[in-house]
């Protein structure tokens, strides 16, 4: 399979989470990649273990409450350099065309700048960073809608 080039930042789809054109930062130190959420809650609703979770809105709207019940929680290294907890989702991404699956670690990342953090397993063996270039899949996305 050969390798995308991909920028240090971009704008991607999560299809499975209702959102779109939302600022993404690659992040090749980090294995996992992170979604930044406003409510993450853990409850048990018919004897089952379920996770609830508000992912953030872009523009202020009320953002729709998600469940799963299938999830993980994992012990990760924080931007900050220190171990934390986190819960662990399936979800996909969409960038160049293509409907990437890949787990996404849930964090408050309010007062990041980009909500969504890319790591090494969705960007290994798929695509080839170059750190000088920035929304290469935000590009051909907006050149495909112009030429069709």
């Amino acid at each position: 399979m050969e390798r995308i080039v991909i920028g240090r930042k971009d704008k991607a789809d999560l299809p499975l989470f209702k959102l779109v054109d939302i600022p993404v930062k690659i992040d090749t130190g980090a294995y996992t990649s992170s979604i930044h959420c406003d409510q993450i809650d853990k409850k048990t609703i018919d004897g089952k273990e379920i996770l609830e979770v508000v992912f953030f809105s872009m523009n202020k709207e009320v953002a729709p409450t998600f469940q799963f019940d299938t999830f993980s929680e994992k012990r990760v290294r924080s931007s900050t350099g220190e171990m934390e907890s986190r819960y662990i989702i399936q979800g996909n991404i969409e960038l160049f065309g293509k409907v990437f699956k890949t787990p996404f670690s849930l964090s408050k990342r309010m007062k990041m700048k980009y909500p969504v953090l890319l790591g090494r397993k969705l960007l290994n063996r798929k695509f080839v960073v170059d750190s000088a270039k920035t929304n290469l899949s935000c590009l051909k996305k907006l050149t495909a809608v112009y030429i069709r």
